[in-house]
């Protein structure tokens, strides 16, 4: 199978998703955005890996798209889907990915890239990332699921800045409007990221999974509590890791969570 996109597992229930095209800044291929998906269910079933962070090799997270495949890409209405179709499976597969994701952004992080990195639930910059969403810049429309996660990360004003304009962010511009959730030097940005991953890998992942789950109800309209919501809080409570959880805080303690 294709090594344009590589999962790597690191110690401590890191996994790493790392796009690899870097002779092209990791352009996204359709091939690539075939392999997302894979790589996200080969994540998702392996215990050794509690937090997923997606990058690219060579410095960059994705320069966009690869465009020179929008030729044929683009050629009918037809292929326009089935492109489109690959993208939105990546996209919306690491969107709803059951384990927690963070987003390492170094270097060119635009279009299709951002994109991906908007479909993590954090995002790390290094301070001299350029970032920015760039349809208006090629005569095209941003799907709604993916409008929908910027408008969600940075509110509709920004958002519609973004868009209109196709315009390119520093990382501090991109803190201020909430595009990313921590800035640090180039030389700094990994170690920081590994990190809060690492932070994220000691506390509960039962925990962790389930309030993925709530939110991504918030995000998608639920107001109020339904049975399912109500059976996840009183499983918790019923739940091992909360047993642990409470002991070991009784007994002034770290807790030992085995879930994995």
């Amino acid at each position: 199978m294709s090594d344009k996109v590589i999962l790597r597992r690191d110690e401590n229930g890191v996994g790493r998703l790392i796009l690899n095209q870097p002779a092209k800044r990791n352009a996204l291929s359709q091939e690539m955005w075939q392999l997302v998906p894979v790589r996200l269910v080969e994540a998702a079933v392996d215990p050794a890996i509690r937090v997923l962070v997606v990058q690219g090799a060579g410095g960059t997270f994705a320069a966009g798209a690869d465009i020179s495949e929008f030729e044929a890409a683009y050629a009918t209405r037809d292929s326009t889907a089935i492109y489109a179709g690959d993208i939105a499976r990546a996209m919306d597969g690491l969107a709803d990915f059951i384990k927690p994701t963070i987003a390492l952004i170094q270097g060119a992080c635009v279009g299709g890239g951002l994109g991906l990195a908007l479909a993590c639930d954090l995002r790390f910059a290094a301070s001299d990332a350029r970032m920015g969403i760039t349809p208006g810049k090629l005569g095209l429309v941003y799907p709604l699921g993916d409008t929908k996660r910027l408008v969600q990360a940075v509110g509709p004003s920004h958002a519609k800045d973004l868009l209109y304009t196709g315009r390119l962010l520093d990382a501090g511009e991109a803190l201020t409007m909430g595009l990313v959730n921590r800035v640090a030097a180039p030389d700094a940005v990994e170690a920081a990221a590994l990190d809060h991953a690492a932070q994220i890998t000691a506390a509960s992942q039962y925990s962790a999974r389930a309030t993925k789950r709530m939110i991504n109800r918030v995000l998608a309209g639920q107001v109020t509590d339904s049975p399912e919501t109500v059976a996840e809080f009183l499983d918790a409570i019923e739940g091992e890791d909360f047993i642990e959880g409470r002991t070991a805080f009784r007994d002034k303690r770290k807790p030992h969570f085995t879930f994995g």
